[in-house]
Formats: structure tokens, sequence, C-alpha cells
């Protein structure tokens, strides 16, 4: 009797163990099939494209038929751990207009990229110890149409570089960022010999002297310079928020004057928007990007009343303000 009794707990422990045993196999899982590891990085990529068009077809009250195409690229990549932040944003914009009886000509040309690097003291403070980067130039020459025989702009002619550190507080939550620097290096490149000989975007011109055996020629003795550096205080500032369903309002803003040249003489680079979401893919913007920097001169063109040949000369520096309405698609990818 204790056998039959001995062998049924044995039985019993045997099945238990098996079962149990089985239940481990079952729920342990392969290296492969283990959940990633959460990634430090955030992602985010937005490819647009704006037209706007109007045709006429004997219309009366008359009109000039034409159409805009606007391209636009954002891409941000964000790396966050315990304290530290470094935030890259790279934003491309090229617009081209063509009406009836002119030529194809630009309407927008920027390439744009951001980096900053901050360091806080602990997870609760939204003030970080920052350095940033910034450049800027475009894809294409610019021209003051109707004249395309002479570019008043060219890539990495100008281009702008900012680098420096300060202080930058980040509100995540209310999506805005403020930036001070008080110790930031302007570096202008005008890459171009053309528009450096012509002192173009503040850089020094170059030195001509009359020929002596020709008084209507002119003997370049030096070259314009190709860089121009600065020391200055630099302010940043960006904002986003939703001011009524499927509206957005967004802002960026830089300030910049330097030490040693005209302190004071504030260069503004102010763009706002509002963004009107659609749906996913369909949105319309407004927006109004102002420019002033007392380096850019504006050109006007002149006609010499003896010749009759035209000419661009420096009009001094100017309000510059380009508006913009476009309704468009928009794709949002990680």
């Amino acid at each position: 009797m204790k056998l039959l009794h001995y062998t049924f707990l044995l039985f019993l422990f045997l099945f238990t163990s098996n079962n149990f045993a089985q239940s481990i196999i079952r729920t342990t899982l392969d290296p492969g099939q283990l959940p990633p590891t959460p990634s430090n990085w955030n992602k985010k990529n937005k490819l647009g494209f704006d037209i706007s068009e109007i045709a006429f077809v004997n219309w009366s009250a008359g009109g000039t038929s034409s159409v805009s195409g606007l391209f636009k690229g954002e891409f941000t990549r964000t790396y966050t751990k315990d304290n530290h932040k470094w935030f890259n944003e790279l934003i491309v914009k090229y617009g081209l207009n063509k009406q009836d009886g002119t030529e194809l000509r630009k309407t927008d040309d920027a390439v744009q990229f951001n980096s900053t690097y901050g360091f806080r003291k602990d997870t609760i403070s939204n003030w970080y110890y920052s350095a940033k980067f910034n450049f800027n130039t475009q894809f294409t020459n610019g021209y003051n149409y109707p004249n395309r025989d002479i570019a008043i702009s060219k890539p990495f002619a100008p281009a702008y570089i900012f680098l420096g550190a300060g202080a930058e507080n980040s509100n995540k939550e209310k999506n805005r960022t403020f930036y001070f620097s008080p110790i930031t290096l302007k570096t202008t490149l005008v890459l171009d010999e053309y528009l450096a000989n012509q002192g173009a975007f503040g850089v020094k011109k170059a030195i001509y002297v009359t020929d002596p055996n020709d008084p209507a020629n002119q003997i370049l003795v030096t070259s314009g310079e190709k860089v121009k550096a600065e020391f200055g205080i630099l302010v940043t500032g960006y904002m986003k928020t939703e001011i009524y369903k499927n509206i957005f309002y967004e802002n960026r803003v830089s300030l910049y004057t330097d030490y040693l040249n005209k302190f004071g003489n504030i260069d503004v680079d102010y763009d706002t928007r509002l963004d009107l979401v659609v749906n996913a893919y369909v949105k319309a913007n407004i927006g109004v990007h102002l420019v002033y920097d007392d380096d850019i001169k504006t050109q006007k063109e002149v006609i010499d009343p003896i010749t009759g040949s035209a000419s661009q000369v420096n009009d001094g520096p100017r309000t510059q303000l380009r508006q913009v309405l476009g309704v468009g698609v928009v794709y949002a990818f990680q």
C-alpha cells in the first residue's frame, strides 16, 4: 500500500514538473524576439508642396495667367538622455513662378541647418547651458528681375554661420524655446569673386585705380574679401501653439548685434506662419518673413543718360518683406 502511495506521489511530481518546464519554455523569448531597447533619439520628417494657379481666357477685366510651386522640407533629430539634450534641424525651401510673357522666376530659396546642445542641472529645470550652431545659404543664383544677366546672390554668396554659447529655456509642453548668447561669432561668406569685389553683404570690397593709359579703365589692386567675421550678441526664439482647433500659429525670430561694428544696430530675421490643417495630408498656410540687415544693400537699375546702358547700383539697406499664401500637401514620416 505504501509502495502504491509513493508511486502516485512520484508520478504527480513528475507530471507537475514537466508542465512547469513546458510553461517556462513557452514563455521564454528568443533574443531576436525581445522588445527593442527604447531609443534616445526622436525623429521627425516632413515634406510639403504648395501650388497656386490662376488662368484667364477672354477675361474682360484683364489679368495674367500664372502658376507657382513651392517645395518644403523639415527634418529634425533630437537626442535626450538624463540632463543632456541635442537638437538638430534642417529646413529646405525652393519655389518657382511662371507667368505668361515672362521667364521662369525664383520665389523662394533657402537652406538652413540648426544644431543646439544643452545641459541642465536636473531633469526638472527648463534652463540649459547651451551651445548653438546655425548655417544659412541658398541653392541657386538670385536675380533682380527682370535683369537676369547679373546675379545678385549665389550659393555660398552669401552664407551665414553663427557659433556661440549661452543659456536656453526650453518648454516642451508649451512648445517654445528661448536662447540668449552674449558670445556669438557671426561669419559671412561671399565665395564669389564678382560679388566679393562689389563688397556685397558687408564684406570689404575690392580696391581699383584708374588706368593711366586709359582713364575709362579700372585696374584691380586688391581683390574683395570673401569672409567677414563679427562678434556679438544673439537672441533667438521659437513658439508654436494651437490657437483654435486645427489652426496653428508658429513664430521664429533671430536678433543679432555686433559689439564692435555699430553696436545696437540689430539684424532682424522674423518668420511667422499660420497653418490651417484640413486633414493629415492637406494644409493651408499664410506666412510673412521679415528681414533687416544693415550689411545687405538693395540694388536698383540705373540708365546712363549718354550711353543708354543699364547698370545695378547699391541703394542702401532696406527692410525686406516676403508674404506667402499657399495650399498644398504635406507628408510626415518617422
